[in-house]
This record gives structure tokens, C-alpha cells and sequence, in this order.
């Protein structure tokens, strides 16, 4: 069996369990975890975790931020001068994407489609990298998760930190953690 197999199958098991109703929003994020590298076939087998996540009596949405960046600059009145000088692009990245960006999520996470029973589930989070934090985008929308936030993550976890994309630094944050290898 693959490890996106062994992946899969970890998620169904977690996904499939009774969930707990009294969790705080942070506490009802998930993030499956996978080699960057399998990023290509994680994608291919999106539809493997949606049919596992019905099968557990979730529905599930799927929320892609792959093309956040390009549509928030697209919007940018003061694009092209970006492009002159980027620097004047760091102060509109700190705030003004990570808003477009969360609020993007939270449209998603508070439609009448998100029940308390229901998956959120995000791919395309390592198209933000080196434009905000992960952890700072789910502690913006925490509290509007319903059910659960599914993020599919890019990265690896290891003694209690993520990681996006192999990078040297992360961070600890209270989401459970699903891997290809069993009991993490």
C-alpha cells in the first residue's frame, strides 16, 4: 500500500469516529499530513478523502487557495506600481491578503452549507507560502469552524510541529495531526 493509501485510510478512521461538539474552534482543525512531494497525487486523490468523508455521514466542501494571490492581486487597484517597487507590496501582504485570503475560508466555513457535521476541507495551502502563515490563517477563521477544517498540508509533523514544505522553522498549534503512519 502507498503512503497516501496508508494516508487515507488514517483519515477514515479519524474522520469516522464520533466527533466531540465541545471543542474550541482551533480544536476542530485537522491537518493530513504528506510529503511535499506527493503533493501532485494528493491532488489526484482529493476525491478518495470526499468519498470517505460521506461514507462517514459528513458532507464535505472543498475550498482550493491555490489561486488566492493572483485573484487578490488582480483586485489591487495599485498593482502595477507592485511591480515597480515590490516593497511597497509587504505592508499590503501582511494585512490586506491574509484578509482577502480569511475571508475567502470564512465565506466557505459560514455558508448554509457548513453544519456542525460537515468537513471544510483546504488544499492549495502551499501557494501562500512565503506570502502569510498557515497557523495565523486558521487562528483568523477559528472560530467560525462548525465542524471540522480539514487542511491538507504539504509538510511534515514531527514531535508536536508542523512544518510547510520542508522549512526550517514551525510551529506547534492545536490541530490533530494525521500521517501515513499510524498512531500519530
Amino acid at each position: 500500500m502507498s503512503r497516501l493509501d496508508d494516508l487515507a485510510n488514517n483519515y477514515e478512521k479519524h474522520i469516522s469516529a464520533p466527533w466531540q461538539r465541545n471543542l474550541a474552534g482551533a480544536q476542530r482543525s485537522i491537518f493530513v499530513v504528506y510529503p511535499q512531494e506527493d503533493e501532485r497525487r494528493m491532488r489526484a486523490k482529493i476525491g478518495d478523502f470526499e468519498v470517505r468523508t460521506r461514507n462517514a455521514g459528513h458532507d464535505w466542501q472543498l475550498v482550493d487557495l491555490t489561486d488566492m494571490f493572483p485573484k487578490w492581486m488582480a483586485s489591487e487597484e495599485y498593482r502595477e506600481s507592485y511591480f515597480e517597487d515590490p516593497s511597497d507590496l509587504k505592508l499590503k501582504l501582511d494585512t490586506a491578503f491574509m484578509d482577502f485570503v480569511s475571508q475567502h475560508l470564512r465565506g466557505v466555513l459560514t455558508n448554509s452549507e457548513a453544519t456542525e457535521q460537515s468537513v471544510v476541507a483546504v488544499v492549495g495551502g502551499a501557494s501562500l507560502y512565503g506570502f502569510l502563515h498557515i497557523s495565523e490563517l486558521i487562528d483568523k477563521v477559528a472560530g467560525d469552524i462548525r465542524g471540522r477544517l480539514v487542511f491538507f498540508f504539504p509538510g511534515h509533523f514531527e514531535q508536536g510541529t508542523y512544518s510547510l514544505l520542508g522549512a526550517r522553522s514551525g510551529w506547534n498549534y492545536l490541530a490533530t495531526p494525521i500521517t501515513h503512519r499510524s498512531g500519530e
